[in-house]
């Protein structure tokens, strides 16, 4: 069977990478069956009911299946609260909102994770010069720089906040456009220790996009106060169309829902509109297809690691996101990989990515992603910027299956484009 006439090397080397791949994915299936009971958990004690799936309209007075979803979401992430809307447009402005929410003049933000995500620089000021920043209204960003092997500087980490005693203690889980490791709920949990330790009082705030349901472990039971991503990545998954969450201590959320509408309504107001049936099952199925697109990611390392590509994470490594690197070595390639991917959608196949600018991006920056819902990044997409290492970062898959035709088809195209 080979409806798309993928060269034998490449059918070949896939077969060696799912031999290789065999351990990997038990353990993955582990991962997916837990906390699938745990949702399914979480649906009973919110009292899911088929009225929780219609919305409202005009104010959203006494939504109660926006309460209740927001119910399910704090049990799945261990939290004691969650703020979860179709309105947050973003992953980006979820976490904006949290810092607004919570951030006031004077206050210090610390990032120990180094620079933070391209988006969410403008935001704090730090790019763009934009109107509106943390820094318009007086709040101050510090950051420690990582150590050589791209994982946390704890010593440093350790003296700064310290020092700093800062309001706000920043933890950004997934590489971004760097070369990094993502962080295991293990790091985190270091960093939140320090952070305890050396200056109680700093709320510890973690971007963790792209983590939700990689482990059994969530980062709120290791030490993180209030956490926030996008709907249109795991935590949605694969069907909610928009959005984005907050979760953590009630107090901070409801801090963050003020931000949201306005101080005093809160979480109280907000129409649902028709947004409440696609958003339960989102949640429903977030933890099976996080796990798929785990699977997605553990295979298109181990087939480039036999194709002679470095990958970060390799295909055996503990992983704190979906996200694989590959490393291509040059522009040409990267964009060959990038058509590959765009080529196995079932969406937008024909389409062929281009290098752009993209708003929130200093780089011209491709992204392949013939998606159901635009933008989505638990379907199967790669995006990189057009700058040194010349790397692509990946992510998603709907089901393994699709997911692994589009990584063959990406190496595919590197191949025949290449002639390597």
């Amino acid at each position: 069977m080979n409806f798309f006439d993928i060269d034998n090397r490449v059918i070949e080397a896939s077969e060696k990478a799912l031999k290789l791949c065999k351990d990997k994915f038990r353990e993955i299936e582990d991962i997916q069956e837990y906390n699938t009971q745990k949702m399914i958990k979480a649906f009973q004690l919110a009292g899911v009911r088929e009225s929780h799936l219609k919305g409202t309209t005009g104010y959203g007075y006494d939504d109660a299946g926006r309460d209740a979803l927001d119910r399910v979401y704090a049990y799945a992430f261990d939290a004691e609260d969650a703020l979860v809307r179709h309105n947050f447009v973003s992953g980006t402005h979820a976490l904006t909102v949290a810092l607004f929410g919570m951030l006031r003049p004077n206050d210090t933000m610390l990032s120990v994770t180094g620079m933070p995500y391209d988006t969410i620089r403008s935001a704090i000021g730090i790019e763009g010069n934009y109107p509106g920043s943390l820094k318009d209204f007086g709040i101050s960003f510090k950051m420690t720089e990582l150590a050589e092997d791209g994982y946390p500087d704890y010593d440093e980490v350790e003296k700064q906040i310290k020092e700093e005693q800062p309001k706000m203690v920043y933890i950004q889980r997934s590489r971004g456009y760097s070369t990094r490791p993502s962080l295991t709920w293990k790091e985190i949990k270091k960093l939140c220790d320090i952070s305890k330790r050396v200056s109680p009082k700093s709320i510890i705030m973690l971007d963790n996009c792209y983590g939700e349901f990689i482990d059994k472990v969530e980062p709120l039971t290791v030490g993180v106060d209030i956490m926030a991503g996008s709907l249109i990545k795991n935590a949605g998954g694969g069907i909610a169309p928009t959005g984005g969450y907050i979760a953590g201590k009630k107090e901070l959320v409801e801090m963050c829902a003020y931000r949201l509408t306005t101080p005093g309504t809160g979480k109280e107001i907000g129409a649902t509109l028709e947004a409440n049936r696609e958003l339960f099952m989102g949640a429903y199925h977030a933890p099976h297809i996080s796990g798929e697109a785990l699977k997605t990611a553990v295979f298109a390392a181990a087939l480039f690691e036999i194709l002679g590509y470095k990958t970060e994470p390799g295909f055996n490594d503990k992983r704190g996101d979906i996200i694989q690197l590959i490393m291509l070595g040059n522009a040409e390639k990267l964009i060959s990989f990038c058509g590959g991917i765009q080529s196995g959608s079932a969406v937008d196949s024909f389409v062929t990515p281009v290098p752009s600018d993209m708003p929130g991006y200093e780089s011209q920056v491709i992204m392949a992603a013939g998606a159901f819902t635009l933008g989505s990044s638990i379907e199967l997409s790669a995006d990189a910027p057009l700058r040194e290492p010349y790397a692509v970062w990946m992510q998603g898959g709907l089901n393994f299956h699709s997911g692994k035709l589009g990584i063959m088809l990406a190496a595919d195209k590197v191949l025949k484009d290449k002639k390597v």
